[in-house]
C-alpha cells in the first residue's frame, strides 16, 4: 500500500475513534451473556412534535473480533439520535476475548491476531436481538415507530444487517431461518461485508470471513447459511454505501453483491463516494456520514 494512501486510511480511522463514546438512555438485555444487549438512543433533534420516530437498528463492525464493541460506533448512534432517529445499538459476542482461550492466529506482519466471530453464537445472538427488540423498543422507546425499521451497519456490521434481513430466505434447515420477511423499510449497508468469497480472495480484514465460518474446512458448507450473496432475493429495499478509497474493505465486494443481486432480478442501491475511506462512514465529523444518514431518512420516512 502506498505511503500516502496508508496515511490517509490511518488518518481517517484515528478521526472516527476520537470521539468520546455516548452513553444510551437506556440498555436492556435480549439474552442472559454480557454481550447479548442493546443500546438505545431517544429521538432528539428536530422532527414533527408527537409523531412517533422511525428505528435505526444498528450493528457495529470490528471483524467480528472482541476487542471492537459497540462502545466505538456510540457516536454515530448519536448523530442519527440527533437526525430524528430512534436508535437500537445492538451488541452481539464476536471472536473469543483472548489468545489464550486457544483461537490465536497469526495476523500480518506476524503479529498475534484474534479469530472472528463465533460460529453459531454471533448469528444465534443477531437473530436473538432482532426477534426480541419489538417487545424491547415498546418498553425502551415510545416514541419509536417500528413500523418504519431500517437496519444499517458498517463493515461486518454491515454484513449481519444484510443477514438479518434476509433470515426468510436462509436454507429451510437453517435455525435462524424466519417464515416471513422482517418488517423492514430496508437495510443500509456501509462498507459491508457482503460477499465472503471475494473478501477471502482479497484478505479483508486478515481472512476474517473465512475464520467467522470455522476456516477452510467449513467455509463452503456454511456459505448459504452466512453469506449474503447467497440470500438473494430478498424483497427488502436495499442501499449499500462505499468509499470508493477503502482499503479496509474494497469497493469490489460491495459491487459483487450489486451484482449477485442484480442476477437474481433484484435492484440494490450502490452509492459510491469518491476520496471516502471506510470510517468517514461512521464518523460524524465527516460529510460521508451526513449522506450515510440521509440514505437511512430516504427509506425511513
Amino acid at each position: 500500500m502506498p505511503d500516502d494512501v496508508a496515511a490517509r486510511a490511518a488518518a481517517e480511522e484515528e478521526s472516527a475513534f476520537s470521539h468520546p463514546a455516548v452513553d444510551p438512555d437506556s440498555t436492556a438485555a435480549y439474552g442472559d451473556h454480557p454481550d447479548q444487549v442493546i443500546d438505545f438512543y431517544a429521538p432528539r433533534g428536530e422532527r414533527v412534535p408527537g409523531e412517533p420516530a422511525p428505528l435505526v437498528v444498528v450493528l457495529h463492525g470490528g471483524a467480528w473480533r472482541a476487542p471492537y464493541d459497540r462502545r466505538h460506533i456510540t457516536p454515530f448512534a448519536d448523530f442519527l439520535a440527533h437526525r430524528g432517529f430512534a436508535v437500537a445499538n445492538v451488541e452481539y459476542r464476536r471472536g473469543p476475548a483472548s489468545p489464550a482461550e486457544g483461537a490465536s492466529i497469526p495476523a500480518q506482519g506476524g503479529a498475534t491476531g484474534l479469530v472472528a466471530g463465533r460460529w453459531p453464537d454471533t448469528f444465534d445472538d443477531v437473530a436473538a436481538a432482532l426477534d426480541a427488540l419489538p417487545a424491547l423498543v415498546r418498553v425502551a422507546l415510545p416514541q419509536a415507530d417500528p413500523r418504519r425499521t431500517v437496519i444499517t451497519g458498517h463493515s461486518a456490521g454491515g454484513h449481519l444487517a444484510l443477514w438479518a434481513a434476509a433470515r426468510h430466505v436462509l436454507p429451510k434447515d437453517s435455525p435462524w431461518r424466519t417464515d416471513a420477511p422482517a418488517a423492514l423499510r430496508g437495510v443500509v449497508a456501509l462498507a459491508p461485508i457482503a460477499d465472503f468469497t471475494v473478501a477471502e480472495k482479497l484478505a479483508v480484514c486478515g481472512g476474517a470471513a473465512g475464520q467467522l465460518l470455522g476456516g477452510e474446512a467449513k467455509f463452503a458448507e456454511r456459505l448459504p447459511y452466512a453469506d449474503p450473496t447467497f440470500l438473494l432475493p430478498t424483497g427488502i429495499a436495499t442501499t449499500l454505501v462505499q468509499g470508493r478509497a477503502d482499503v479496509d474493505v474494497p469497493q469490489a465486494v460491495a459491487e459483487s453483491y450489486a451484482d449477485a443481486a442484480a442476477k437474481s432480478g433484484e435492484v440494490v442501491g450502490l452509492t459510491l463516494l469518491e476520496d471516502v475511506g471506510h470510517f468517514p462512514l461512521i464518523d460524524p465529523a465527516a460529510d460521508a456520514c451526513a449522506v450515510v444518514a440521509e440514505e437511512i431518512a430516504q427509506l425511513a420516512w
